[in-house]
């Protein structure tokens, strides 16, 4: 059902699409033939509007891939470099919420780690949305900032590096099995903001799979029992991405470069002093208005480093017949 109701939506808006476009030459035709400029302007801006929204419902041609409409997780770690690396974490954290909120799409704090003394460590991001893991798959990868630390009396320059990790929630019809004697299950105390209940009791849950090496933590709920089946969800979910990553490296060996999240490769960089832009370095697009980057409008380059994805260009989806 869940798949025809986006079936729909798909048609009907193309119908919708070419309804309006019709509606706006018949404006034009009309007001040409009777000399009515208001009857052409009206025709004129229809026809703006449904280039407008033509563009938008392009990126969801490049959402085709087999976990694309599921919702998705979305780890922030930082990097080495203590309370610098940590606030940036957090700024990640933050502009990935409000992206979310821009979709209208529902954020759930899944795991959460404060750093030391300011900014966060690391935390984990459930993001409920259609096409959420689509849109932000390529979003994986080493995120750089350059700006003057707040936290430097001498008001130097720092350089700042985040890892974020991007994986899907898998739904009902796709089986993985893992096997419990595989995986390291550990209990500890949540931190944070959660009252007396969650500050003294063992309510949050670590599972590390020994063969993979792939960890995952939930400390969302108060309850162990509730957590320890979000914390199972959450490693299937890995080791389900972990196997789309090898086929897609399988199928396409560019591909896999794009997508190494490894610390050697860096796929954008945040500068914030001496001057002001932020560059994805696998597209080439840019922007110099990194504040409102950093509030959520991050589209431009998540159309970009899709369509590289998929038609091994650097244009953006606006450029794409």
């Amino acid at each position: 059902m869940r798949e025809r109701q986006q079936l729909d939506e798909a048609v009907n808006a193309i119908r919708k699409l070419e309804q309006d476009l019709d509606d706006g030459a018949m404006l034009i035709e009309l007001g040409e033939s009777e000399g009515d400029e208001a009857s052409i302007r009206e025709g004129e801006a229809t026809i703006k509007a449904v280039e407008k929204e033509a563009a938008g419902r392009q990126v969801e041609t490049l959402l085709s891939g087999e976990a694309d409409a599921f919702d998705t997780y979305l780890e922030v770690h930082a990097g080495a470099g203590g309370t610098e690396s940590q606030d940036w974490a957090n700024m990640l954290q933050r502009m990935y919420g409000r992206w979310a909120e821009r979709k209208k799409f529902k954020v759930d704090i899944v795991e959460m780690t404060d750093g030391e003394e300011a900014g966060i460590k690391g935390a984990t991001l459930l993001i409920k949305g259609h096409n959420a893991y689509g849109r932000l798959k390529t979003e994986s990868g080493v995120h750089r900032l350059v700006r003057i630390s707040p936290y430097d009396s001498n008001a130097r320059r720092h350089t700042s590096f985040a890892s974020v990790w991007v994986y899907p929630v898998i739904d009902d019809r796709i089986e993985i099995e893992i096997k419990e004697s595989d995986c390291r299950i550990d209990t500890y105390r949540s931190s944070g903001a959660g009252g007396q209940h969650v500050n003294t009791t063992d309510s949050a849950v670590r599972i590390t799979h020994n063969p993979t090496g792939i960890v995952v933590a939930c400390q969302q709920e108060r309850s162990q029992h509730k957590n320890r089946a979000t914390a199972w969800n959450m490693l299937r979910a890995r080791m389900y991405e972990a196997e789309l990553k090898k086929r897609e490296e399988k199928a396409n060996a560019e591909a896999a470069s794009k997508t190494d999240i490894g610390w050697g490769h860096q796929i954008r960089s945040y500068v914030l002093q001496p001057y002001q832009l932020v560059k994805d370095l696998r597209t080439g697009t840019q922007s110099t208005d990194p504040d409102e980057v950093l509030d959520g409008a991050i589209d431009p380059f998540i159309e970009a480093s899709l369509a590289q994805r998929l038609y091994g260009a650097t244009e953006n989806v606006e450029d794409i017949d």
